[in-house]
């Protein structure tokens, strides 16, 4: 799932300048509402599922996991990514905000690996 990510997130992050116009700091956090209200929620627990499918989970226990890990990796999202991706809308050029992405998305990725496959 891994090498998905940073085509849909570079997608994403096109789609966004395209929403919402403009460099100034109101413009990179309406971007990272956008970013964190709409597509975090749905990769996040995209990726839970499509784990949990990998992992021979059947559909009942990949559902059961997904309830269970769901709110509080979201939550973990909500203290790491909000002001990482202010900054990235606001100091960083569209063509470079993905590699900026990336390297925090080590230790993001690392954690969500680690609760995916908790059992």
């Amino acid at each position: 799932i891994w090498h998905l990510q940073g085509p849909v997130v570079g997608g994403w992050y096109k789609i966004l300048d395209q929403l919402i116009l403009g460099t100034t700091k109101v413009v990179a956090v309406k971007k990272m509402v956008l970013d964190q209200g709409a597509f975090a929620p749905c990769f996040l627990g995209c990726f839970l599922a499509i784990t949990g499918a990998m992992n021979g989970l059947s559909v009942e226990e990949n559902w059961s996991k997904i309830q269970q890990d769901y709110t509080d990796a979201l939550l973990t999202n909500y203290c790491i990514w909000p002001p990482v991706q202010i900054a990235n809308f606001y100091f960083v050029p569209l063509k470079h905000r993905l590699a900026v992405v990336q390297c925090v998305a080590i230790v993001w990725n690392c954690y969500l690996s680690w609760k995916a496959n908790r059992m």
